[in-house]
C-alpha cells in the first residue's frame, strides 16, 4: 500500500474547502482541514501534513501571521490559495515562506499541478537531502522513498503518515542515534514535549516491522537517549 501524500486545507469557506477536499481525494491524495489560523498551526504540528493549501484571509490570525508562524519551525511546503490578487500581497506570502501563490479562482488542473511539483521540490522530514539512490534495504525491510512505500519481506505495510516520517526519519540517519527530543522536534514541531506520543507512534511501527518487538532487529532503542536504526543486518 502506497503511503498517500497528506494535505492539509486551511480556508474559513467551507464550499471551498469541501471543493478542493474532493478535488485532492479523487486525485490519490489524503485530506485534513482547517477554518482558522489557529486551528492550522495545531494540525500543522499534531499531524504532519506533506503540503498545507493556505488561504490568507482567514479568522482570527490572519493567514500570513500562519505562514510566518509556521516557517520559525517547519519547512513544510505551503502554497497559498487566496482571492488576493495584488503583486504586493503575492510578494509578501513569497517573501514569508511560501513555496507558491495561486489566486482564487483558478483552474483545477492548475491546482494539481501545482501540488504534484511542490511535493515533487519538497525536502523531507529529516530536511535531508535523499541520497542517489530512491531506497533504503536493511535486511529485508525496504523503504521506497520515491513510492512512499516500505515492504518487508516483499510484503507492503500500512503506515500512517507519522510512522511512515519517523522510520524515514530514522533511516536517513541509520546507524545513529537519535534522541527522543530531536526526533520529537522533526516530526511534531516545537509545539509537542510529550514522549509517550514518539513511544505510541515507535511501539506501532515496531509491531509492524519487528517478527519479536522486543528483541527489535531493525530500530533498536538507545535506553533513556533515544532510537537507532541499523545500517546492516548481522
Amino acid at each position: 500500500m502506497i503511503n498517500k501524500p497528506l494535505i492539509l486545507i486551511v480556508d474559513d469557506e467551507e464550499s471551498i474547502c469541501n471543493f478542493i477536499s474532493v478535488l485532492l481525494i479523487t486525485n490519490g491524495f489524503h485530506v485534513i482541514k482547517a477554518k482558522n489560523g489557529k486551528e492550522a498551526i495545531e494540525l500543522a504540528s499534531n499531524k504532519c501534513p506533506d503540503l498545507i493549501l493556505l488561504d490568507l484571509g482567514l479568522p482570527e490570525i490572519d493567514g500570513i501571521e500562519v505562514l510566518k508562524t509556521l516557517r520559525l519551525w517547519s519547512q513544510i511546503p505551503i502554497i497559498v490559495v487566496s482571492a488576493r490578487g495584488h503583486e504586493r500581497e503575492k510578494v509578501e506570502a513569497l517573501d514569508c515562506g511560501a513555496d507558491d501563490y495561486i489566486t482564487k479562482p483558478f483552474g483545477t488542473d492548475e491546482l494539481l499541478a501545482r501540488v504534484r511539483n511542490a511535493l515533487r521540490h519538497s525536502t523531507s522530514v529529516s530536511q535531508v537531502e535523499l541520497e542517489q539512490t530512491d531506497k533504503f534495504t536493511l535486511g529485508d525491510l525496504e523503504i521506497n522513498y520515491k513510492n512512499r512505500n516500505i515492504q518487508l519481506a516483499g510484503h507492503l505495510l500500512h503506515f500512517t503518515p507519522i510512522e511512515y516520517r519517523i522510520i524515514v526519519l530514522l533511516s536517513h540517519y541509520a546507524g545513529k542515534v537519535l534522541t527522543h527530543e530531536y526526533i520529537i522536534k522533526q516530526i511534531w514541531g516545537p509545539y509537542s514535549e510529550e514522549i509517550h506520543v514518539l513511544r505510541v507512534n515507535m511501539a506501532n511501527i515496531r509491531r509492524k516491522i519487528e517478527l519479536n518487538p522486543a528483541e527489535p532487529k531493525y530500530i533498536i532503542t538507545e535506553v533513556g537517549v533515544g532510537y537507532r536504526m541499523k545500517d546492516e543486518i548481522i
